[in-house]
């Protein structure tokens, strides 16, 4: 299915589908809206991240999502990638990207020749939940936004509609070995499709979005983080937190959610916590700094969203 197109047509130039068969669902418009119902926000998976970025309701309600789709790409792809193909879109490995024929091993491209990437450039990948068969990470910008504010992916298919949290939709090298296939990235299963997210809107809660990249202007993170904060007097009384481009999914930080409730809104408190999160991290012996790097953005994250300096 193709949408936007922005994603998709790369993986046909690259050799990474072949399919025979494209159906274009570009004007599906009953996918397309955004709308607000009381505390529940509907963003359809054809709304573009322009669309996303400039709406009234989810700047105000989901202002951790609109500020990540404002620095997600360019604004000549902003106009066209959707929200659904966006959060689909494969790892930026250049391992994964390259044209066929592949001149290395890639379990992801030709399962069984190996990941290239675990003895050679590995500096942009993953320090959680990767195994020996991949270390790639996913790229995508508005999912770690989605994952920190709790928002749930809906999807359509043979059997019907479900629901599933954002923060299980995708899979982890480690999740994905789990299901006996390890080439697996999400829990679509055969014919369904995205077809929007639903978020909880919560008066009074603050939001932000952090990108650490090499360049203000188009470029995928090195990490990222997405945090949602409540706090009374600079005291948090409730906090989420994720971080992106460091796994194969969105990576919620939820084990240390708790502990961030009754801490003052500053550094010195915020960082001890984030530091003692970041030691579940394997690094691989390239990319020990984005240890360091995601912990910093996940402080800088929580501080922005409690409106703290």
């Amino acid at each position: 299915m193709i949408a936007g197109g922005t994603e998709l047509l790369n993986w046909f130039r690259l050799g990474i589908s072949d399919d025979d068969h494209v159906l274009d669902i570009g004007d599906l418009d009953e996918l397309r809206g955004i709308t607000s119902d009381g505390d529940q926000l509907f963003i359809g998976a054809l709304a573009t991240l322009n669309d996303v970025a400039a709406h009234p309701a989810v700047n105000s309600g989901a202002g951790a999502l609109a500020s990540a789709c404002r620095q997600a790409a360019s604004a000549q792809l902003r106009n066209r990638a959707t929200m659904g193909g966006n959060v689909l879109q494969r790892t930026r490995c250049p391992y994964f990207r390259a044209e066929e024929p592949l001149p290395w091993g890639c379990n992801k491209r030709a399962p069984g020749t190996g990941c290239s990437s675990l003895a050679g450039h590995h500096e942009r990948q993953a320090i959680f939940g990767w195994t020996e068969n991949c270390v790639a990470v996913q790229p995508s910008d508005p999912a770690v936004a989605l994952a920190a504010l709790g928002a749930r992916v809906v999807i359509a298919g043979p059997a019907g509609t479900r629901s599933i949290p954002m923060t299980e939709f995708h899979l982890s090298q480690e999740d994905a070995a789990a299901t006996g296939d390890p080439q697996r990235e999400t829990r679509l299963e055969a014919g369904e499709l995205i077809t929007g997210y639903r978020l909880q809107l919560r008066p009074g809660e603050g939001q932000a979005y952090v990108k650490v990249r090499e360049r203000a202007s188009y470029e995928y993170a090195i990490v990222s983080a997405a945090a949602a904060v409540r706090s009374e007097n600079g005291i948090i009384s409730e906090a989420r937190v994720a971080l992106g481009s460091v796994a194969q999914k969105p990576w919620r930080l939820d084990a240390i959610e708790p502990q961030l409730v009754g801490v003052g809104l500053n550094r010195d408190t915020l960082a001890p916590i984030l530091n003692r999160a970041m030691t579940a991290a394997r690094p691989l012996p390239n990319n020990g700094f984005k240890t360091v790097l995601a912990g910093r953005a996940a402080v800088r994250a929580l501080l922005t969203a409690g409106g703290a300096p």
